[in-house]
């Protein structure tokens, strides 16, 4: 699979990613290595890994990370109400701890695919820096230790991909095991090819106001600047409200602010004529 089949295969499940991003995942590919993609909340991060299984028919398999996340969530933990009851049924120590009353979590279940799925692990800032130490034996090696079974190792290789927003640093040993690549807002030309290929009924000349008044959004002083799928959100209210010129409908465009907007200071923050300046402009 070359670079060019990639990023081809990626726009026709509807992602436009940049030359930097397709020739990051294009390596993670061709060297079995984990991806690491930093950026704003928004850039479509999340959105490489769910494509990419797309178009390589592959299952995604998702970790979603947060504060207090451990082993038992992430791994692997023992089905402790079926040994007990095996206990009760006079079962030896050695037989309820076997394979059988193991439950998998997305980490184990990911290594033990027949065909290798994408392994998304999301948001991996938002959990602790002790979950990390979790991750490393499964980056670098694909295998998991099981101390009652041993090590378990992969079937197949998932192709890994780990998101991170910037809500705290992430270890020098994590950062070696993975490629990286940061994501950042699409230029113009790239979301209106985005818009294209999402949202294809929206005329071009509507679509060039809506990425203008979108791209004007995120330069202002926001909490939390729109992104992409924010854009498309709008994009689809403005088709169902019949908008079809940002400046015809002040009502209207307000109205479909709540797509973009998403904390009470970012809606003061664009009342209605702050709005409709923007949209002149973008216009």
């Amino acid at each position: 699979m070359g670079f060019v089949e990639l990023q081809e295969g990626l726009r026709a499940q509807g992602y436009v990613a940049s030359d930097d991003l397709a020739m990051a995942l294009h390596l993670a590919v061709r060297l079995g290595r984990p991806l690491l993609l930093e950026g704003a909340a928004g850039v479509g991060k999340t959105e490489v890994a769910r494509v990419l299984a797309a178009w390589r028919g592959a299952e995604l398999i998702r970790l979603q990370c947060y504060e207090g996340l451990d082993a038992a969530q992430a791994i692997y933990e023992w089905n402790y109400q079926r040994q007990l009851l095996a206990i009760q049924a006079g079962k030896s120590e050695e037989e309820i701890f076997s394979a059988a009353y193991l439950l998998e979590r997305p980490l184990l279940r990911a290594i033990r695919q027949e065909l290798a799925p994408v392994l998304l692990i999301d948001e991996i800032d938002r959990a602790d820096e002790a979950f990390e130490a979790y991750l490393l034996e499964v980056l670098s090696e694909f295998q998991i230790t099981v101390p009652e079974l041993g090590t378990i190792a992969a079937v197949t290789r998932p192709l890994v991909i780990l998101t991170a927003n910037g809500t705290r640093d992430l270890s020098d040993a994590l950062r070696r095991r993975c490629l990286y690549a940061y994501v950042e807002y699409p230029d113009r030309r790239t979301e209106l090819a985005i818009l294209a290929a999402r949202c294809p009924g929206v005329e071009s000349a509507l679509a060039g106001q809506i990425v203008s008044f979108v791209q004007a959004l995120r330069r202002e002083e926001l909490e939390k600047a729109p992104g992409v799928a924010e854009m498309l959100d709008f994009a689809a209210a403005l088709a169902g409200l019949g908008i079809n010129d940002l400046t015809e409908d002040p009502v209207a465009l307000s109205a479909a602010l709540a797509t973009l907007l998403k904390t009470e200071g970012d809606r003061a923050a664009v009342p209605t004529e702050v709005a409709q300046r923007l949209a002149g402009k973008a216009a």
